[in-house]
């Protein structure tokens, strides 16, 4: 593609005189604001993506794959049975959830209810895997599983007497009233997502429909699959058995959640892509300058027979490889920061004694990363690309010269 001559011209314009000292300037700020630009776009992509993947995992392990709330009619043991015979490999379990207050002497708080039925092995399967204290063999009527951070925002441990208070009403002598029932802390569970060990309370399926005046009818089925990403393909089929419930996955439970770090994630790209493109178009200015200076040379050039094409060829390939070997050189900037960005924010939060990356507003206990090869080949046919464009546009001004004029330059 480019000749020895080309290359030859290429190299020694790539190492400027001492006179040419501002060229120098340029040529490094080009080459280090695409390297820092490209690191930073696969260092954000990467945690980004590592935000996606953690989140999406943690809600796949904290919540059904699809719901099935009654409407009109409710859910039969006959259409369950349909369920099974029609989907060998999923599993189903029965809950009911709803909104209240937990109160402990003068704390009180807004959570949600979650009843499970503990004989149910699905069910109780959560509580295994996430228990810090008490223990799910013993858990029995009127007693409460909660986060340990909830726990802790309200003082609570094991075995206290708390009061659950629901949307509920019932006549009293004073009139109508919030439902109220008391109930015990079995024990705490922790899932490393905050959202959900500061909000939500398990209890017995049972003391649920109680507590909210509903019956055994009023439940919801919750199926959990082995691939939870045919999520839709099941919920669609199941929308042919009967379509008279209301049928959810977790990503439509999700949805606004995912939608905004989509957006969030759109954003930040096009936000660091301008970056990128701003310090690449430093090349078209360097470039400009190189020329003007070599004009001599360039004029020399042409009378011992260097067409024009070769020249621009060789001067064009001086801007390309800055762009080129700036571009691989933020790649593996981005890649090892990347793979070391926990370390690096332990490292920084510990020097500058600052909390970065808080969990209960980012919803994780660490910094996430991902690194995604196909972005990274975005990345990079991205920057190359702006890095060809911003080296053909003062390149072409050299077809533009009139050998005499240049010889006469200086």
């Amino acid at each position: 593609m480019f000749t020895k001559v080309e290359r030859l011209i290429s190299s020694r314009n790539l190492r400027p005189k001492k006179k040419e000292g501002f060229l120098k300037i340029i040529s490094i700020f080009s080459f280090l604001g695409i390297m820092l630009g490209v690191a930073i776009l696969i260092i954000v992509m990467s945690v980004m993506n590592g935000f996606k993947t953690d989140l999406t995992k943690k809600i796949l392990g904290l919540n059904p794959h699809i719901v099935i709330q009654p409407n009109n009619s409710i859910i039969d043991d006959k259409f369950i049975s349909k369920l099974k015979n029609e989907f060998s490999d999923i599993k189903i379990s029965k809950s009911f959830s709803g909104e209240g207050i937990i109160i402990n002497n003068d704390n009180a708080k807004g959570v949600i209810f979650k009843g499970i039925n503990k004989d149910e092995k699905r069910s109780i399967e959560f509580l295994n895997k996430n228990i810090t204290s008490g223990n799910v063999k013993t858990f029995n009527e009127n007693q409460v599983f909660i986060g340990t951070e909830l726990a802790y925002n309200l003082n609570l441990k094991k075995n206290d007497k708390i009061s659950l208070m629901s949307s509920s009403f019932v006549a009293t002598p004073l009139g109508s009233l919030p439902k109220q029932e008391s109930f015990s802390i079995a024990g705490t569970f922790t899932t490393g997502f905050l959202e959900f060990d500061q909000n939500i309370v398990i209890l017995g399926i049972d003391d649920a429909l109680s507590i909210f005046d509903k019956e055994k009818k009023d439940q919801n089925i919750e199926i959990y699959l082995k691939n939870p990403l045919k999520a839709n393909i099941v919920k669609n089929k199941i929308e042919k058995i009967n379509p008279n419930y209301f049928i959810y996955t977790w990503s439509d439970l999700n949805k606004s959640f995912f939608s905004a770090l989509k957006v969030e994630r759109n954003v930040m790209f096009i936000i660091l892509t301008l970056i990128v493109i701003v310090a690449a178009f430093n090349i078209v200015s360097g470039l400009t300058i190189l020329i003007k200076n070599k004009t001599k040379e360039i004029a020399i050039l042409k009378t011992l027979g260097l067409s024009n094409n070769s020249i621009k060829k060789s001067f064009f390939l001086t801007g390309f490889s800055i762009g080129f070997f700036a571009t691989i050189s933020g790649i593996i900037l981005g890649i090892v920061f990347s793979q070391n960005i926990e370390k690096l924010r332990i490292f920084l939060s510990s020097v500058f004694n600052l909390e970065i990356f808080p969990p209960d507003i980012y919803f994780l206990e660490k910094l996430p990363s991902e690194i995604s090869f196909f972005s990274i080949l975005i990345i990079f046919i991205l920057s190359i690309t702006v890095s060809a464009i911003a080296s053909y546009i003062p390149a072409m001004t050299i077809s533009k010269m009139k050998t005499f004029r240049a010889l006469k330059y200086e």
